[in-house]
């Protein structure tokens, strides 16, 4: 029996809710008649957050010789899509369009697909979600150099904050152990809070940045509502369950014969906007009524 081998690159450590974020991809896979074990194999590859490790991790795959490589994180993307231009990469997580995986601001590379997780406007959203929440004007953004999608959140956070009337200063962490710095530098300049740009590091150390943020009296806003329910103050961005069934979906479709370029690079179609009760008296806010509108209270 031939087996069809699918890579996966992941940019985050095996966590317990990561790995159920790939139970679900296993589960929709066999739902759509591609079973583990009867056909199907499935090759891992865990960053643990360390980006630089993803091109060997990436080289190893292709080495491999896998039928398709499915992508968490863009940095993870990015590191396939240099590793080979002709294996299909389907991206779980990421941001396609605007970064290297694609040959100009509109067209990607012919062998990457999935689902691209910074669709317009969602930028500006939680600026202004953040901004109503702190009633401030001194606001930040966190970011990630390892990661090929933060300078293109931060530019669309740079200009939400010109059209909000606010002011945003960004700060970079290169890996985990920069966190504690980044966050006391946002307090000693007088942030009252920042935003968090997409990111497998950040979500990986989603309990960390949390804890830090409430230390140092921060409001913040990210992409996922995991980052809520592990204390950051808000959440706005699609549910991540939903990428994983997708990414299942599109390798389902690839393993049946259709071309990565045949497929649309997808955008999420609902959003979550979730609010920490407890991390707002822990920070001492008293939250407008008005930025509850649709809002999920935990």
């Amino acid at each position: 029996m031939h087996v069809r081998r699918i890579g996966i690159l992941e940019t985050a450590a095996a966590d317990p809710d990561r790995l159920a974020l790939w139970e679900v991809f296993k589960q929709r896979l066999n739902e759509l008649g591609h079973n583990e074990g009867a056909g199907i194999g499935l090759s891992f590859r865990w960053a643990d957050g360390r980006t630089e490790r993803l091109a060997a991790a990436a080289a190893e795959l292709v080495g491999l010789k896998v039928d398709v490589l499915v992508t968490a994180g863009t940095p993870a993307a990015a590191a396939a899509s240099c590793a080979t231009s002709t294996i299909p990469i389907v991206m779980a997580t990421g941001v396609g369009l605007g970064t290297q995986l694609t040959k100009g601001s509109e067209q990607r590379n012919a062998n990457v697909t999935g689902i691209s997780d910074l669709p317009p406007g969602v930028s500006e959203k939680r600026l202004q979600l953040l901004r109503d929440a702190v009633s401030s004007s001194a606001l930040a953004i966190l970011a990630d150099r390892g990661n090929p999608s933060s300078p293109l959140a931060l530019r669309e956070t740079e200009a939400a904050a010109q059209l909000l009337g606010v002011s945003v200063k960004d700060y970079w962490i290169e890996t985990a152990s920069g966190f504690a710095a980044a966050l006391a530098a946002m307090r000693s300049d007088g942030v009252a809070g920042f935003v968090m740009a997409p990111g497998a590091l950040f979500f990986a150390e989603r309990k960390q940045l949390a804890a830090l943020a409430i230390e140092h009296r921060l409001a913040s806003i990210t992409a996922r509502r995991e980052y809520a329910e592990a204390g950051c103050l808000m959440a706005y961005g699609s549910p991540i369950r939903d990428n994983y069934l997708q990414a299942a979906g599109y390798v389902s479709q690839i393993l049946r014969g259709v071309k990565p370029n045949e497929l649309v690079m997808a955008e999420p179609a609902t959003f979550d906007f979730v609010v920490n009760l407890k991390s707002a008296a822990a920070l001492g806010l008293a939250l407008p009524q008005s930025l509850f509108a649709g809002a999920e209270k935990i």
